[in-house]
């Protein structure tokens, strides 16, 4: 591309219709179904890690508690989550229906009016503006949006006990969440609070198809990542984020359930409105001794039963010689 803007007379517009990233599929059915793939993928790894008992010194609760105080099966919170990526879909596949196709052709021209704006930017800083920072702030934006409308309407079906009761307690039968429970809703719950909000998000920062594609995934990851059940140290997400696992494992607690209201990306409602958990950081440190003590003990009972097959295999050995001795 001709990245020199200095021409007074605006680049001519041509418009076509914009390709696919890839061929064998639209951008907008990629949009639909690459964060769908992301979240079976991602919530089967960390079942693996879970069944591996890999990285136990990062969970965030024992593996027995899971067992004990979960009040739903991992069928059930699978079956939940199938019929949520169903209605997703076809609420996606409708809204695409009815837009329009969308156009490429006028980036030179837009990308010169930025020059005639900002006259004191290169032309590679003109390119970055249009291609990179403008997109990722708009992103951004509509990651503001969507913990907007999940603060508020999370929030109203706590406040509201008959709105929690029909809906939003299913949600939390998962008192340990793990990765494949991110999406564990009653369908109504499912739709208004994340289809709609990513949604309404995307339609009002009017995000571009592509754009849409890295704002439904993110989203995605970003919530099969606080449901996870482990606090990584070396997680992205965790790491840029406030809004973590643990931050989120909190609001499942009885003690923390009417804290933590924010998803998936910021605290800045809960911080604003006075519904942050007061002692995160010793919620921290109390889950850390626990799962510090799990794992001392699990050592104490392999090391129990090696020394008792040691002594077994000893014992055996001691009278396979007395009965040789005797014959």
């Amino acid at each position: 591309m001709n990245l020199t803007f200095a021409s007074a007379t605006p680049p001519v517009v041509e418009l076509t219709q914009r390709g696919n990233l890839l061929t064998w599929i639209s951008d907008e059915k990629l949009a639909l179904a690459l964060p769908i793939v992301c979240y079976w993928t991602v919530s089967a790894m960390f079942f693996i890690i879970d069944q591996a008992d890999l990285f136990a010194q990062y969970r965030i609760h024992t593996p027995e508690e899971v067992q004990k105080r979960n009040k739903c099966t991992l069928r059930e919170v699978i079956t939940e989550v199938f019929k949520q990526h169903v209605l997703q879909t076809m609420f996606g596949l409708t809204l695409n229906y009815f837009e329009s196709v969308e156009m490429v052709g006028y980036e030179a021209h837009d990308m010169w009016k930025l020059s005639q704006k900002y006259p004191f930017l290169s032309s590679y800083n003109i390119w970055a503006l249009y291609y990179l920072v403008i997109p990722a702030a708009r992103i951004t934006f509509a990651f503001f949006l969507m913990d907007t409308w999940q603060y508020f309407l999370h929030r109203y079906m706590h406040v509201n006990k008959a709105l929690y009761k029909r809906f939003h307690s299913r949600h939390h039968r998962l008192y340990v969440p793990y990765a494949f429970g991110a999406l564990y809703n009653s369908l109504a719950e499912g739709f208004a609070l994340d289809t709609l909000g990513a949604g309404l998000s995307y339609l009002v920062t009017g995000l571009s198809i592509r754009e849409s594609i890295v704002f439904y995934t993110f989203s995605t990851l970003k919530t099969v990542d606080d449901h996870c059940g482990y606090a990584l140290p070396w997680d992205p997400f965790q790491i840029i984020f406030p809004n973590n696992s643990l931050y989120h494992d909190i609001h499942h607690q009885s003690f923390g359930i009417k804290t933590n209201y924010s998803q998936p990306f910021f605290t800045i409602w809960d911080k604003l409105l006075n519904t942050r958990y007061h002692d995160i950081d010793g919620y921290v440190a109390k889950q850390k001794s626990l799962r510090l003590k799990h794992l001392a003990e699990a050592k104490q009972n392999d090391k129990n039963a090696v020394s008792s097959f040691l002594d077994s295999a000893t014992l055996n050995d001691q009278e396979s010689k007395d009965t040789k001795k005797t014959m």
